[in-house]
């Protein structure tokens, strides 16, 4: 506007730009210029038609040049009666008002220049046709820059919606983080709860099912499965006895040699470990577990005498843990031994166990590359 303001001559100037709303569009002055007078912020929008100058040249794109704006029906000039001492009042001035567009040709906005004159105290003149020419290049330039300007605050004003989403996603998410996290710990304290209660029907075993826990994570990492694996088996191999919450209290409490019946009843629990656990998707390989870790490798187990691979690994895994720990323990039919006789009958059995048929042997050779780790956590969790 001041470039233009230099080559016309003109007293005063405003710039003003298109806004939009929907469907709505009106005129906003952004910038006023006067050397005579201090304008003043009033009335500062106006509409796009022909109640005035600078309403009609953004509506039609033309340009208006006026020798005398005196008449109030050619409408108020923001520069000058913006700095009128009496608001309201119209006085004889000329005016320049030219519209500047995008490539598009769309009116962007429109600058108004008022009051031509050769000097400060030289009098009002009209603007000459030629003026018009000499300021056309301005509006492809302001188009330009406006355009530019217009499509950075859009920019802006997305990427400011933009990062306010990202904070509002990011609360969300730390909130359903939080949620998840109190559900997973509310899910292995039902988990700890169900594999204690069901501990509550055996012999006092104390913690037993967290250092079986520990050994299976051990086997499990050392055997180079994927750590989801590694995680879900430190959880499940506790419940690989849940299964003894069904069986008499009576079987399993006897301190004694079990009949026939009562031995088939309490073979019984890997199945009645499995109804318990199948029905909850979390639960798949503690349902496994329960299923299987009393099979042997050489197919001799039970209950469904499966062989090998036919195991699957988790409750191979499983088995080996808790043949440990029971070794390790005093039970009312045993006496407890030391780390060195467990590792022995792991990795060679028995009068009682074969532990070539008894165990994976790739299983068994992670144990005995390990066993020291088993030691530790026995020595840690011991009762």
């Amino acid at each position: 506007m001041l470039k233009a303001r230099r080559m016309t001559g003109a007293e005063a100037g405003s710039v003003s730009l298109v806004r939009r709303r929907g469907g709505r569009r009106w005129l906003e002055v952004v910038s006023i210029q006067n050397d005579t007078a201090r304008p003043r912020r009033s009335a500062v929008l106006t509409s796009l038609d022909a109640k005035s100058i600078s309403g009609y040249v953004a509506s039609t794109g033309e340009v208006v040049n006026i020798a005398d704006a005196a008449e109030p029906a050619l409408g108020r000039t923001h520069a000058f009666d913006m700095a009128a001492d009496q608001p309201g009042t119209y006085r004889s001035h000329s005016v320049l008002c030219f519209p500047f567009s995008n490539l598009e040709g769309e009116v962007l906005g429109i600058i108004q220049l008022v009051n031509r004159r050769t000097g400060t105290e030289g009098p009002i003149l009209p603007f000459a046709p030629e003026h018009a020419e000499l300021i056309r290049p301005i509006d492809h330039v302001i188009g330009r820059a406006v355009e530019r300007a217009e499509m950075v605050e859009r920019i802006a004003r997305q990427n400011a919606k933009l990062r306010l989403q990202n904070r509002e996603l990011e609360s969300r998410r730390r909130q359903v983080a939080g949620l998840q996290a109190q559900t997973e710990d509310a899910f292995l304290l039902s988990i700890r709860l169900l594999a204690k209660a069901a501990d509550l029907h055996d012999d006092d075993t104390g913690n037993h099912i967290q250092r079986v826990n520990e050994y299976s994570y051990v086997l499990a990492s050392k055997l180079g499965m994927p750590e989801d694996f590694c995680d879900e088996i430190r959880y499940s191999a506790q419940l690989h006895d849940v299964g003894k919450m069904s069986v008499d209290a009576a079987v399993l409490k006897k301190r004694g040699k079990l009949t026939e019946t009562e031995r088939i009843e309490m073979d019984r629990h890997p199945e009645y470990g499995y109804q318990i656990l199948r029905q909850s998707p979390r639960l798949g390989m503690a349902a496994e577990i329960a299923l299987c870790h009393h099979e042997k490798w050489d197919g001799t187990g039970y209950p469904n005498r499966l062989k090998g691979d036919e195991i699957p690994i988790a409750a191979r895994i499983v088995q080996v843990a808790d043949v440990y720990d029971a070794l390790r323990d005093s039970r009312p039919y045993k006496k407890d031994f030391d780390h060195d006789h467990a590792r022995r009958v792991i990795l060679s059995g028995d009068d009682r166990l074969d532990a070539a048929g008894h165990f994976d042997p790739r299983i068994a050779a992670v144990f005995a590359a390990n066993h020291a780790d088993f030691d530790r956590i026995w020595r840690e969790l011991h009762d």
